[in-house]
């Protein structure tokens, strides 16, 4: 049985990322997966999926930066802000190469974004999506969000790709919305693609039919990471003493030798989230207080 694992999937379109990984439970008899950032069944890419105890990890990954690649199709929105929705508004006013590279300089750093009725942000309590499907009016509070870099990749007629640089809670399809009405003009996606999460790229990922077509049992699947390797940025300390490790399955604090502290990153670090590892399995997340590591999270 796997204790705790990644898998680096490159989820195909038009599938849920909820059915990429039920696949993934039936065909190799997974007791616990989950998945870091859901992705819509127009989109495609880079979907990282947790195993066994790695689940409590997935906060740690879904805050993670993430690049995507999309194109904007201009004159249309629709219900949903991509090519599956039905068309809302019609405009005949498409923006120039020139227009688009001034108006998305806007679009940088630290935004207030209303993510698409067709989501699953909850309102109180509801999906969005749900609330959408039972023709219940609501409204969605505008979140803070993240842009670190966007850039134009191609530019025809009618339709411009871009490369993006976000944070968490981005929204591909608000963006195509918001940028669109900026331009005078309507817009929606018509191709999105995930190229990286974190450490989760898709030079590295496995195709899920390729990954469905493996026969051998789940713990021999050979495209599983380890958790240490996949988590960046971090403060971490690898345990060798069975005493130690022990101690941290019944909740206990243990002490550590902070001068063994493994930094990922030479940016100031969070104590609050020292990660405690045996043999590249996260074992324990807590706190450090001088030596004296307190567990908040036990993954043993």
């Amino acid at each position: 049985m796997i204790n705790q694992g990644w898998i680096n999937l490159y989820k195909p379109k038009n599938i849920s990322s909820f059915h990429a990984i039920n696949k993934i439970k039936k065909k190799f008899s997974i007791n616990k997966i989950g998945h870091a950032g859901t992705l819509d069944p127009l989109a495609e890419g880079v979907l990282p999926i947790a195993l066994g105890k790695a689940t409590k990890l997935i906060p740690f990954i879904t805050k993670k930066s993430k690049i995507y690649n999309f194109t904007i199709k201009w004159g249309l929105q629709t219900s949903t802000d991509d090519s599956e929705g039905e068309i809302l508004f019609k405009s005949e006013n498409i923006p120039s190469l020139e227009e688009i590279k001034n108006k998305i300089k806007n679009f940088h750093g630290q935004l207030m974004q209303v993510p698409p009725k067709i989501s699953a942000v909850k309102i109180n309590g509801q999906r969005a999506y749900k609330l959408d499907r039972q023709k219940i009016d609501f409204e969605i509070k505008p979140k803070n969000v993240f842009i670190k870099n966007l850039s134009i990749t191609n530019h025809k007629i009618n339709k411009t790709s871009f490369l993006i640089e976000c944070g968490k809670g981005f929204y591909i399809r608000s963006l195509a919305r918001d940028l669109s009405h900026q331009l005078n003009t309507f817009g929606h996606i018509i191709s999105l693609e995930r190229e990286k999460v974190g450490k989760f790229n898709k030079e590295t990922s496995i195709l899920l039919d390729d990954l469905l077509k493996m026969v051998q049992r789940q713990f021999e699947i050979n495209c599983i990471r380890s958790s240490i390797s996949m988590l960046d940025d971090i403060l971490a300390f690898e345990i060798t003493d069975q005493n130690s490790l022990k101690d941290l399955s019944f909740g206990r604090s243990i002490k550590i030798n902070i001068d063994n502290l493994k930094e990922f990153s030479s940016s100031t670090q969070d104590k609050d989230s020292l990660f405690l590892s045996y043999k590249g399995d996260i074992v324990s997340i807590g706190k450090l207080i001088g030596n004296l590591f307190k567990p908040t999270k036990i993954l043993i």
